[in-house]
């Protein structure tokens, strides 16, 4: 079987890097050139453009946001390069309306398109841990179910229709900023009064919040360990975007959504966009008159 594999930030390369472990033949194309050299010493062909990495049996893609698809699948010719009767795997988080279009366009070009995004950051990536929503037509899935397993440590199949992938990645991205936002909001509570905040979230994380969310991020709140971004600020302000506007369309009230948006965006302003969502700690020490930017103040 022929793979092919467009986006090596952090995430791409890790999903890229299983996928060789398992001894696939990979095509690999990315923006920035110097993202493939390593997967290249490993086996890997580097792509000359991102069509060429699409003339296979599954291609699998991973983006930042909907403009970057957009411009490599649409407007770079991705799509039309496809072969007949081949699979996109597109495991970026994305709008539930792109995702509705892109069905239908691969539909008509005779390509299946399956929508598997993931939850895990880049460690996870690299060590196949992932977890793996997953929604396409159902022989489309069961076809690439070997290389979703070779990436991840679980499959969530969600139907047929691909966008209800993206819906649940949405979903949870939003109460993983939800649960950053609680513990900034909480910790600079206990600072105000004198507790430090690693004590604070050692009590909750070890007692009423003991759960890897919880434990993970209330660590890196707690060591200000913001840089390098496993899940960078910015992207977070696009998910909670996503989230408003999977909302909208369906007329569902989200005002703790708006809450974390303006929170992100807070962030954003103070030119923390590329640090770790968990950053999102600072906007709330910063409202208490209690810390300095964090770019500033990172060790």
């Amino acid at each position: 079987m022929r793979i092919g594999f467009i986006g090596l930030g952090a995430m791409g390369t890790g999903i890229a890097g299983r996928l060789l472990a398992a001894d696939h033949a990979l095509v690999v194309w990315n923006r920035s050139p110097a993202a493939m050299e390593a997967l290249v010493a490993r086996g890997a062909h580097a792509a000359a453009r991102a069509a060429e990495a699409a003339r296979v049996d599954v291609l699998h893609t991973m983006l930042a946001d909907d403009d970057a698809l957009r411009a490599v699948l649409l407007d770079g010719g991705v799509l039309d390069a496809l072969p007949r009767g081949s699979v996109h795997v597109n495991h970026a988080t994305i709008s539930v309306a792109l995702a509705r279009e892109l069905a239908v366009l691969h539909a008509r070009r005779g390509v299946d398109y399956v929508a598997a995004p993931v939850f895990g950051r880049p460690d996870a990536a690299a060590a196949g841990q992932l977890h793996v929503l997953v929604a396409g037509d159902a022989l489309a899935v069961a076809r690439v179910r070997p290389l979703l397993e070779a990436i991840g440590q679980s499959l969530w199949p969600l139907g047929t229709a691909p966008e209800r992938a993206n819906v649940v990645k949405i979903a949870g991205n939003f109460m993983l900023a939800a649960a950053i936002e609680a513990m900034a909001e909480a910790t600079v509570l206990g600072r105000a009064h004198g507790i430090d905040a690693g004590e604070l979230l050692a009590v909750l994380t070890g007692t009423l919040f003991a759960a890897p969310a919880y434990r993970n991020y209330g660590r890196l709140i707690a060591e200000r360990q913001y840089a390098p971004a496993g899940f960078a600020l910015r992207l977070g302000y696009k998910d909670t975007r996503l989230t408003l506007a999977a909302a909208e369309s369906e007329q569902v009230p989200m005002p703790l959504a708006g809450i974390l948006r303006d929170g992100f965006l807070d962030a954003l302003a103070h030119g923390d966009g590329e640090l770790d969502w968990s950053a999102l700690a600072e906007v709330a020490a910063r409202h208490a008159h209690l810390q300095q930017r964090a770019a500033d103040t990172l060790p």
